[in-house]
């Protein structure tokens, strides 16, 4: 999960219509925002907010969030205008360190109720599969809807090839690895089928329930995190029962690490590779995270988990932690915060590969050294400069979260090096 850059949140209700040319008062309100924030007057900028949004944001709680928000991104040095669906505008806002979207709503008499920063992303790059790969659509019912993936596999074959299933990371996470939600377009599953592919070993990867093309009745307040765990057993036994392949390898990535541990127990998969996934429960690893934000917030999501621990959810949540800790997904939470990826490791009675790299700044090499600990006989790869998303990063927070939109910034090398490798190994 990424920082929260919020400066407010205010639900947008209306009904949105056709985009429109920006209007002369939204223009203003940006450009006062923009010289209030770069002036440092955060005092100004609550002056601007409408009587309901001083309530639902007190001057006590948004001043020391606009102060570490200015520390964390630098200065604003243009805001360009995208788009009006009345009655909010939105504009692509560059800081010195990032850029975002920046979401402004405001009422009759010109005040804020609503003002939001949420991630930018450039739009999609297609990448180019290599000419020796085809790719053809795969698809898993299951009780609820399908799941919708790709194979990718060379066009030429002899004989069974290995076929490596990849399971995403984290949130609303796509087939290629990519989310506008999250601020996500690394290409990274894509880019694996790509690299392994050229290597003679075929993939599938797919779109997580509720997400792209995957279809389900399942709403987002009944989602548990064994779902994620059938949906990817459903498709180890179509694989194991397809006769073009040799062995089904399982690939989780951060999240889908735990998801796959889980998946292949008892299961017809014949080796599991853990990338960047975690070693402790998701509820010590989301804690920490959250030291990044204020301090209220802090305090608001501990008040959360310590009710989640007891099984009671939290309907009255601070709006900035909707993100993570929303009324919705609060059930899922608890299904996931159970599981010990060290026991479920143990647990593991085939082949394992776990790969970490060593500027992650999401997951610690001291996660991977659990999970190694966990199972001895395990081959532990250490990438250096390999991030999160398995690219190339400094350890600069900033310039590492920057790679998570560079949608053609290739895979470290060692990586697909390590996988090819391990899967061609396999006796």
């Amino acid at each position: 999960m990424k920082k929260i850059y919020l400066l407010a949140l205010v639900l947008f209700t209306c009904v949105l219509v056709k985009a429109q040319d920006q209007p002369a008062n939204y223009a203003a309100a940006a450009n006062k925002f923009k010289q209030f924030y770069n002036s440092n007057q955060p005092d100004s900028i609550f002056n601007m907010f409408s009587p309901e949004m001083k309530v639902s944001l007190p001057l006590d709680k948004f001043k020391p969030t606009t102060v570490q928000l200015k520390s964390q991104l630098g200065a604003l040095n243009k805001t360009e205008f995208l788009k009006y669906n009345q009655p909010l505008a939105v504009y692509k806002a560059t800081f010195d360190n990032a850029v975002f979207l920046l979401n402004i709503s405001i009422n009759n008499q010109n005040k804020l109720v609503g003002l939001l920063l949420s991630p930018y992303v450039e739009e999609a790059k297609t990448i180019a599969l290599d000419a020796s790969l085809k790719e053809t659509p795969i698809l898993l019912k299951t009780f609820s809807g399908s799941i919708s993936g790709t194979l990718t596999t060379p066009v030429n074959v002899t004989g069974k090839i290995p076929v490596v299933l990849i399971i995403a990371g984290s949130g609303p996470t796509d087939r290629d690895g990519n989310s506008a939600k999250l601020g996500l377009n690394g290409n990274t599953y894509k880019m694996l089928a790509n690299e392994m592919g050229k290597q003679g070993i075929a993939t599938v990867r797919y779109d997580k329930r509720l997400v792209g093309q995957s279809v389900s009745t399942t709403k987002e307040k009944e989602l548990r995190f064994e779902d994620y765990v059938d949906d990817a057993v459903g498709l180890i036994n179509q694989l194991s029962q397809d006769g073009r392949f040799s062995k089904v390898i399982v690939l989780g990535h951060s999240e889908g690490s735990l998801v796959g541990l889980l998946a292949i127990r008892d299961q017809p998969a014949n080796a599991f590779i853990s990338v960047a996934g975690a070693g402790r429960r998701a509820d010590l690893i989301v804690t920490e995270q959250m030291k990044s934000q204020p301090q209220y917030i802090q305090d608001n999501f501990k008040v959360m988990l310590d009710s989640l621990k007891r099984g009671k959810f939290t309907d009255n949540i601070d709006p900035k932690l909707y993100p993570v800790a929303r009324p919705d997904i609060q059930p899922y939470l608890l299904s996931w915060f159970r599981y010990e990826p060290v026991k479920e490791m143990k647990k593991a009675k085939v082949p394992v590969l776990i790969l970490q790299g060593t500027t992650d700044i999401q997951v610690p090499v001291s996660d991977a050294e659990m999970l190694k600990k966990a199972k001895s006989e395990a081959t532990l790869v250490i990438i250096p400069g390999m991030n999160h998303i398995l690219k190339e990063a400094p350890a600069d927070k900033q310039q590492n979260a920057a790679t998570y939109s560079k949608p053609n910034l290739p895979l470290k090398p060692e990586l697909v090096t390590a996988i090819v490798g391990f899967v061609k190994g396999l006796k």
